[in-house]
């Protein structure tokens, strides 16, 4: 669990960093790094990178809540 948690929680960050290069600067980096670096259409690419990094925010959410996160931050019984 503690590599499913971390996962997560690296999706988690990806996604909160994005949303503050949009508010601060206006930058979306998803868009960049899939249309400018990767040269992909990024419509598609772009949706489904949000898709999964907002279930990783919810699924983290939902282990952290529920103590089964596996990571070393908390008491849960998963260690």
């Amino acid at each position: 669990m503690k590599v499913v948690w971390w996962i997560l929680f690296v999706l988690t960050v990806v996604g909160a960093v994005n949303w503050g290069l949009v508010g601060f600067f206006e930058f979306d980096l998803v868009t960049y790094v899939t249309f400018n670096l990767l040269g992909l259409t990024t419509g598609t690419v772009a949706t489904v990178v949000y898709d999964v990094v907002g279930v990783a925010g919810l699924l983290l959410l939902v282990m952290t809540v529920a103590k089964k996160c596996g990571c070393c931050c908390c008491e849960c019984d998963c260690k």
